[in-house]
């Protein structure tokens, strides 16, 4: 028997229980040999694992709520009230679990985009647990142009993981003073995705930033969560990737992404074919991010 689709506003009936949700996708999986598919669609949730373990989150990897392999990721909700620590320190942990994995693997790099979202969902152990308007724009996210933009762009030797944190958790955990992620390592931007009538404000957080990023003056944490038999430095960033050029106040952009701001505020991204026309940025193909922070020719912020 089929269950009946309820009529919205046609009556008034229980909200379902606020869910967290967290999700990954790799960079570029589709790319590889289909022989790699399914080793790396099984390796990406036991690199989720081993960070939930590192950052004693054990009791957030044995109580996944509606789990699911996507393929190229994971998804999988759990209780808000983790969210503090899923922002800081899992992000980072998962970042150093991925650099020390890509340091020494012999296959195809692991780099991830991660969501990070909350809202009301079914989960009454039934076969429509998970699924709502919450669940969608984690996906949604995961997939828009600025946290895609920034992977892209940023070196594939530094940077593993880029996530884009919901305005709603930005809001109640970050600005709350719940974690220590503080807003000023969070991005603003848009976030618009390709073909789908999408568009939400959100947080971009890069761990391990380089390239442009380290110009514009995002800083990585302070120390490294995880510690290696390697040596202590952590790689340095090669410089600015190719297909972009950096002198004084000006960036100049081939293609991929490039940041400009004041991190924590005031800072705007546009796509696509949006064009953008104000001091101190050249357009060239591609994402860019701009903000309020100015640069001289000796790398001095102003």
């Amino acid at each position: 028997m089929s269950t009946p689709v309820p009529a919205p506003y046609a009556e008034s009936r229980p909200l379902p229980p606020y869910r967290a949700l967290f999700a990954v996708d790799a960079k570029d999986f589709t790319g590889l040999p289909a022989v790699q598919h399914g080793p790396v669609s099984q390796l990406i949730p036991d690199l989720v694992d081993q960070a939930l373990e590192r950052a004693e989150l054990h009791e957030l990897r044995d109580s996944k709520r509606f789990p699911a392999n996507t393929g190229d990721g994971v998804v999988f909700g759990f209780d808000p009230a983790l969210l503090p620590f899923v922002l800081w320190p899992f992000l980072g942990v998962l970042d150093d679990i991925l650099g020390a994995y890509n340091r020494q693997c012999v296959g195809p790099r692991i780099r991830l985009r991660a969501s990070i979202h909350v809202g009301p969902l079914p989960d009454a152990n039934g076969p429509g647990d998970g699924n709502g308007a919450a669940r969608n724009d984690t996906h949604r996210l995961l997939d828009s142009r600025p946290v895609k933009a920034i992977l892209a762009a940023a070196s594939e030797q530094v940077t593993h993981l880029a996530a884009v944190i919901s305005q709603r958790v930005y809001e109640d955990v970050v600005l709350g003073g719940y974690t220590r992620l503080h807003p000023d390592r969070c991005v603003e931007v848009p976030a618009t995705v390709e073909g789908k009538d999408f568009s939400q404000r959100a947080w971009l957080y890069v761990p391990s930033p380089s390239g442009n990023l380290v110009q514009a003056g995002v800083q990585p944490r302070e120390e490294s969560v995880v510690q290696e038999d390697a040596p202590a430095d952590r790689e340095q960033d090669p410089g600015t990737r190719p297909g972009s050029r950096y002198s004084g106040n000006t960036q100049h952009v081939g293609e991929g992404a490039a940041v400009m701001g004041n991190v924590g505020r005031d800072v705007t991204y546009t796509g696509g074919s949006t064009s953008y026309h104000g001091t101190n940025q050249h357009w060239g193909g591609g994402d860019n991010v701009s903000g309020d922070k100015r640069v001289d020719g000796a790398g001095q912020n102003r």
